[in-house]
């Protein structure tokens, strides 16, 4: 996979844990009542944005009535909502709103993808399926290394995956190792030290920490303006 649109095409094949496929095809099949003229996608979930990101978001894994039913990621469901309205808000998306994968969104300089391409019973991937799908994002990570300055990782869950992939890539991680934070920062560089990644964290903008303001529309503004003035990203701030 020398490109990102191959990558994005092989990860979509994938059938690698039973549990997800399953998973997956039978919530494509059960459907919520909203959702009954829907054709569900039913397959692992790509990254989502242009090949050549300075900055790229990292979340969970797919909803199993959102990105599963679009086949977009984020697309569809509350916590795409809440992502696409802020990345519209700081200037890095061409429209609050992410539907279905034909209503003409773009990214501008970001690239959004999970360490867990297939739709979780409960959104809880286990640890041996975040290890199975390592792979996919080793490479998709690797294939933006050329542009990338920064990555913002929503959520705990998605900071423990991503960190031994960049370690794993030769990038030389802080000791001790980086905590997971709201707003959490950590500079990595990579062996010669002539290079440089920034890691940025947030909470996950999932229902539950919306809806208790665990995570507030600001707070999520503010880790991803964070991440994109990093990246050295043109932005536009729509709100204080």
């Amino acid at each position: 996979m020398n490109s990102v649109g191959e990558l994005d095409a092989a990860v979509a094949t994938c059938r690698a844990c039973p549990r997800l496929v399953s998973w997956r095809e039978e919530a494509a099949r059960v459907k919520r009542r909203a959702f009954q003229d829907w054709q569900y996608w039913a397959r692992p979930v790509p990254g989502f944005g242009p090949p050549d990101a300075a900055l790229a978001i990292v979340g969970l894994a797919p909803a199993a009535h959102g990105g599963n039913r679009t086949g977009r990621i984020f697309t569809g469901d509350p916590s795409g909502d809440a992502l696409y309205a802020a990345l519209y808000d700081i200037g890095l998306a061409s429209q609050p709103t992410a539907t279905h994968r034909g209503d003409g969104l773009e990214l501008y300089g970001v690239r959004i993808t999970v360490p867990v391409h297939c739709a979780t019973p409960d959104n809880r991937p286990t640890t041996g399926e975040r290890d199975t799908c390592r792979p996919w994002l080793a490479r998709e990570l690797d294939l933006l290394r050329p542009t990338l300055r920064a990555v913002v990782v929503l959520g705990g869950f998605a900071w423990q995956a991503v960190l031994p992939v960049l370690a794993g890539a030769g990038w030389q991680l802080p000791r001790p190792r980086p905590a997971f934070g709201h707003g959490a920062e950590a500079l990595l560089t990579d062996a010669a030290g002539e290079r440089q990644v920034h890691l940025v964290g947030g909470y996950h903008p999932g229902q539950r920490n919306m809806s208790t303001r665990t995570l507030t529309s600001g707070m999520l503004r503010d880790v991803l303006h964070r991440g994109a003035v990093i990246s050295g990203l043109p932005l536009q701030r729509q709100h204080p």
